[in-house]
């Protein structure tokens, strides 16, 4: 029988293509690490940075999921799909190609606050569906705009029948509906044919490992695991001592007095509880055993 390996901390996946998120987090759990998630889909012809969540990280997923991401992208021209991808099939045609000029030109009003449509092929639920789901039923219905912020998008290249853009994004940007709303701003159609994230939250794609190496996280994970702390690098801490961590990590409130608002606490370079701050008490959110 294989031990279950307890691990905490996140280890970066560089996700391959033709693998779902999900399937990624069933090969962890397959190779005996008992607790696992995941940090941001990642469609399955998509590549790039998965961090994966082992033990006690999982509790920090909605923390994590919060930061920016980028992406590099191919839009091909000319063809629009039921995915906005390249494994729909085709929707409507156009013989119009954008020049280099034209794509400049209507990069700026894509930056800053834009309300994007999800595709109907994603993981959002409609009444408690998932509307992939519901598409591949052929039922009729709308996803309704969402808010999102573009914080760069840039032209790396171009050719007469396709594009390669570089996107820094907010949480909830679907980069297929980008280049859905790109080629339809253009006069054109258009779908992805390449996506690969490159930055999730504070990890890039240089932390990234291939899944052929999780066999040697088993015996080496000082090598592959990066610590709880380092998702919340941008977030106040309060260094607390023993008694304030054990008091913490049975359910009490800790006092304290300071003006900066303090989201979690460490003691010994650990993190020990996320908290929330009610007049001059800290009470424990999320409680942490390393």
């Amino acid at each position: 029988m294989k031990h279950s390996i307890h691990h905490s901390g996140w280890v970066i996946v560089d996700k391959p293509p033709l693998v779902s998120s999900m399937d990624v987090v069933r090969l962890f759990k397959k190779k005996g690490f008992s607790k696992v998630g995941h940090g941001g889909t990642l469609d399955p012809f998509a590549t790039g940075v998965l961090p994966v969540a082992l033990g006690e990280a999982t509790k920090l997923l909605s923390f994590f999921l919060q930061g920016n991401k980028a992406y590099i992208f191919t839009v091909s021209w000319g063809q629009a799909t039921t995915t906005y991808d390249c494994e729909g099939p085709v929707t409507f045609s156009s013989s119009t190609r954008p020049s280099c000029q034209d794509i400049e030109g209507v990069l700026p009003s894509f930056s800053g606050m834009q309300h994007q449509r999800p595709p109907r092929f994603s993981a959002i639920k409609v009444n408690g569906v998932r509307s992939y789901k519901r598409a591949r039923n052929q039922e009729d219905f709308v996803l309704p705009p969402r808010i999102v912020f573009i914080h760069h998008l840039s032209l790396l290249c171009a050719e007469s029948s396709r594009a390669l853009f570089f996107v820094i994004c907010s949480k909830g940007t679907y980069i297929r509906s980008l280049g859905n709303d790109l080629a339809i701003k253009l006069g054109s159609y258009g779908h992805l044919t390449a996506l690969r994230r490159t930055l999730c939250g504070p990890f890039d794609i240089s932390h990234g490992i291939s899944l052929d190496s999780l066999e040697k996280i088993r015996h080496d994970k000082e090598s592959f695991l990066w610590p709880l702390e380092k998702v919340l690098d941008d977030i106040p801490a309060l260094c607390i001592n023993k008694e304030q961590a054990n008091c913490l990590q049975r359910g009490n409130p800790i006092f304290y007095g300071g003006s900066q608002k303090v989201r979690w606490c460490k003691y010994a370079q650990k993190i020990v509880a996320l908290v929330e701050q009610h007049q001059n008490l800290l009470w424990p959110k999320r409680v942490f055993n390393e």
